[in-house]
């Protein structure tokens, strides 16, 4: 089976893990600093703050922000559930913006029109997480420009998109948002095993964020309440959790960063290959923004005469002939959960559109020319069929 995503692991990897397993550090240890730091540097952020998922991740930055009951937080029907679940974590409301039918992304024209209409409304949201599908960016100036009118915090969904860039910026960089989420689950760009990150320029939400992450702990004499009982002391000052990344993982995040340009720039020439090999096969290849650079963690193509059925024929063939092709997403608003909330599937009709013929092709740094070509030969045939 060819897996539709599938990490990258070298000996380089393998020995700087086995390095850190024999040093004295285990837990939150140097490495874990050393892999902030080049996230840093990769973004240009000021501050990183790894933890254990980037679920953890979205949930201490929206604690951060101040996110609770009677707030809202607004994001992606196209996305994961970890982007709408965290905002219930802090026992707030979810709602969501329908998607660009061109980009998958979030609609900046149908995010306006919701802002306008919630604003009459006195419902505006507190937070709004746009997700940048597949890799490619929002278009995060004019979501920005939306926040300084209506005043909510942006916290950018980048858990596709470390190695991405918005207007020849790296995507990470928060010129545009409080804070941004990055992944490191093995089909991701680079991998920690499980793991994942927020960057921000705020030092306040750094230090809030590095608090939550382990039980809402500090040893920093300055914030304690009473006078510390001497040199151990350590004072619980909010509820926090246990969402701390080890050493072992940031070990093998900081020797997959040293590749993070070589995964793009192969990722890059994947996608045209599939362009050209897919350029009079019945489906819509992926877009590009003018202003976006995507890192290709999916390649997605539409099937272009399409309904329910015949999507499910096409993922049959090409499962059966050995392809590990996939569907993202499964739109969150119609999911039990959040149906049981009152959400109806017409209404993000855009999400709904893309997600009956959506197909995501295998993408992955060491996916050869033979097995794309078999993968196209493949499509074209599972198309014919139906």
């Amino acid at each position: 089976m060819i897996p539709y995503g599938k990490q990258n692991i070298t000996q380089a990897d393998i020995d700087a893990v086995v390095d850190t397993l024999t040093s004295d550090w285990l837990t939150q240890g140097p490495k874990v600093e050393q892999f902030e730091q080049a996230l840093c540097a990769f973004t240009g952020s000021r501050h990183a703050v790894a933890v254990n998922s980037a679920t953890s991740a979205l949930h201490i930055a929206c604690l951060a922000l101040g996110l609770g009951e009677g707030d809202s937080l607004w994001t992606s029907p196209n996305t994961f559930v970890a982007s709408a679940n965290c905002a219930l974590y802090c026992g707030a409301e979810v709602d969501f913006v329908d998607i660009d039918p061109a980009t998958y992304n979030m609609s900046t024209s149908a995010l306006q029109q919701k802002l306008e209409s919630a604003d009459k409304l006195g419902k505006l949201p507190k937070i709004v997480a746009p997700v940048h599908f597949a890799g490619q960016s929002c278009d995060m100036q004019v979501i920005h420009e939306l926040s300084q009118q209506y005043g909510f915090h942006i916290i950018e969904d980048a858990s596709h998109a470390i190695g991405a860039k918005y207007q020849n910026h790296p995507v990470g960089d928060c010129r545009y948002c409080d804070i941004t989420i990055f992944s490191f689950h093995p089909v991701k760009i680079i991998t920690t095993g499980e793991g994942g990150a927020a960057t921000t320029n705020q030092p306040e939400l750094a230090e809030k964020m590095r608090r939550l992450r382990s039980h809402g702990v500090t040893r920093d004499q300055a914030l304690f309440t009473q006078p510390a009982d001497g040199a151990w002391s350590y004072q619980q000052i909010e509820l926090g959790f246990n969402y701390r990344i080890t050493d072992i993982q940031c070990a093998l995040g900081l020797s997959q960063m040293r590749r993070l340009d070589q995964f793009i720039q192969q990722r890059k020439r994947r996608a045209a290959r599939y362009d050209t090999l897919l350029k009079d096969v019945a489906v819509t290849l992926p877009a590009r923004s003018d202003f976006a650079e995507s890192s290709w963690h999916l390649y997605v193509v539409k099937l272009t005469q399409c309904d329910a059925k015949a999507r499910r024929s096409v993922f049959d063939r090409m499962r059966d002939a050995g392809i590990g092709v996939n569907i993202h997403y499964i739109p969150v608003h119609t999911q039990p959960w959040y149906k049981a909330m009152g959400f109806r599937d017409k209404d993000f009709p855009e999400a709904i559109n893309y997600y009956q013929c959506c197909l995501s092709l295998p993408m992955f740094p060491d996916l050869d020319d033979d097995q794309q070509q078999y993968i196209a030969d493949s499509l074209r045939s599972a198309l014919q069929s139906i």
